[in-house]
């Protein structure tokens, strides 16, 4: 049995957190410890679909939207195992995926955090699977090259394991000992940036994050986040926080004109 908690935060995407479930008890044979789903107040009967068809899976059930870190903390609060994956439920776990993820972190001991390469359904790479920190300096060469030349700064179907600032919460694992050092989530964030807070804070602690390419997993992307049409200002709300509690006042001020152009760009990062 893998010591491994997989924590899934939904929001009304019932079918989709079907496919999900049905992916990670099944990649898995040899069982997992723990499959725990908090449903932030899915009215698309995504919570009694569980209930029903998963009760081996822990359902914490919240009755409203409490947003992606304050739900993957409440999951990882109800963990126990040595190591803890975030997963959204738009994602489908291959057969022997968690357990190589899991071996790899086992080789790896100053690695703190990491996430395998995420693929659409058609095999190819899912952008905005890890990136640098959101610097004025980094968010205007992207915008430069979104803009200009009208192509990422990243690669995300690259074949290279390789250290980053950040890898994306949509399928993140970490260990037990640098949730207990660092902390869980900043509920600060209701959603966008958590993920990127979280990495950096575990950097300064002195963990490595690593983008694995060597696993993939399917991720739809943008399930729940296309039924809310607040995103993009939640998305700059949150760019906001994050400037406010890692790079103070002058950076802040700086940021505001830059918004106006970063505005026009894809809620990326």
């Amino acid at each position: 049995m893998l010591d491994l908690a997989i924590v899934v935060v939904s929001w009304n995407t019932a079918a989709l957190l079907r496919t999900c479930l049905q992916s990670v008890l099944a990649s898995c044979p040899e069982g997992l410890r723990q499959v725990i789903v908090v449903d932030n107040g899915s009215t698309d009967g995504s919570g009694e679909m569980v209930a029903i068809e998963y009760p081996t899976v822990t359902l914490i059930r919240n009755s409203q939207n409490a947003g992606f870190a304050r739900a993957s903390n409440q999951g990882m609060a109800a963990s126990h195992s040595r190591y803890v994956m975030l997963l959204n439920s738009d994602t489908r776990i291959p057969s022997g995926a968690l357990g190589r993820l899991v071996a790899f972190m086992e080789e790896h001991i100053e690695v703190g955090a990491c996430s395998p390469r995420l693929v659409r359904e058609d095999g190819s790479a899912q952008p905005f699977a890890f990136g640098q920190d959101p610097t004025l300096g980094y968010l205007l060469r992207r915008a430069f090259s979104s803009i200009v030349w009208r192509r990422p700064l990243h690669d995300w179907g690259t074949d290279l394991t390789q250290t980053v600032d950040w890898v994306t919460g949509a399928c993140l694992l970490t260990r037990r000992e640098v949730v207990d050092s660092v902390g869980g989530l900043d509920e600060g964030f209701f959603m966008y940036f958590e993920d990127n807070d979280w990495c950096l804070r575990m950097r300064r602690a002195g963990w490595q994050v690593v983008f694995y390419p060597a696993v993939q997993v399917v991720h739809l992307g943008g399930q729940s986040l296309a039924q809310n049409p607040a995103a993009r200002a939640a998305y700059h709300r949150s760019l906001e926080y994050f400037y406010a509690k890692h790079y103070g006042t002058a950076a802040c001020l700086a940021l505001q004109p830059l918004l106006a152009l970063y505005r026009r760009l894809p809620v990326t990062r």
